[in-house]
């Protein structure tokens, strides 16, 4: 079944919840913080979706979390990030993050690079509270995923080399040459959230670019076609 417009809602990046801080210029799809739209309280079980942008030699400090699946993308730059658990990593530019706070967690992201780092940060309500907080990351290299969606995370255990995330929920990404499409199939009665990181697309022939928001409803097959080589994300939840 191919989407009418009224199945796919456009989220200008204009339009987005904004917060500059100085060391922290963020844009929020949803509300977070002092942004608040009861229309855009979040999107199935997708809660936060923020493009943030955090200046050289800053960032998070420790903060706290509990119950959320947290996923970074990372779109230029670094981030390194340092946990209670004692875990550290540096992930770069189309690499992955994911943490399942569980139980409870506290954590820092700085961008430790002499440059801005670009990415997205998503949180994804998990299908079960509790658990021993997690975390873990993962190089995708852009070209095994180009004209294709390839799963990042995921809440399936069938979904071999994705990073386990505890929500039925898939992340997936993709780089699109321009002129050349892909599809993506969202199941009846759950949500999917597409942003381009860069580039310009057309879903069922509406224009987004980028980081733009694509709200899509279930039960629909959509096209996905690049207007200019772009590069997305996607994320299909309950």
């Amino acid at each position: 079944m191919i989407a009418t417009q009224e199945k796919i809602e456009r989220r200008s990046f204009d339009s987005l919840g904004h917060a500059d801080h100085g060391w922290l210029n963020a844009r929020h799809h949803f509300s977070f913080a002092d942004y608040h739209d009861p229309k855009r309280m979040g999107w199935g079980a997708i809660r936060v979706w923020n493009d943030d942008e955090i200046a050289a030699n800053s960032g998070f400090p420790p903060h706290p979390h509990r119950d959320m699946e947290i996923i970074t993308y990372v779109r230029s730059g670094a981030i390194t990030h340092q946990d209670s658990m004692g875990n550290k990593g540096r992930t770069g530019a189309g690499d992955v993050q994911v943490m399942s706070a569980g139980t409870g967690v506290r954590h820092a992201e700085f961008n430790l690079e002499p440059e801005t780092t670009t990415l997205f940060q998503i949180w994804i309500e998990p299908s079960r509270t509790g658990g021993a907080p997690s975390w873990g990351a993962k190089p995708f290299p852009k070209d095994g995923r180009d004209g294709a969606l390839v799963v990042l995370a995921s809440g399936f255990a069938d979904d071999k080399g994705a990073l386990p995330i505890r929500a039925d929920a898939r992340v997936l990404g993709a780089t699109i040459k321009a002129g050349e499409s892909l599809t993506h199939s969202v199941g009846e009665g759950r949500h999917a959230y597409l942003v381009p990181a860069t580039g310009a697309i057309e879903i069922d022939g509406v224009r987004f670019d980028a980081r733009d928001g694509a709200a899509i409803s279930g039960g629909q097959t959509v096209e996905i076609k690049a207007i200019e080589d772009a590069e997305i994300v996607l994320v299909d939840a309950a």
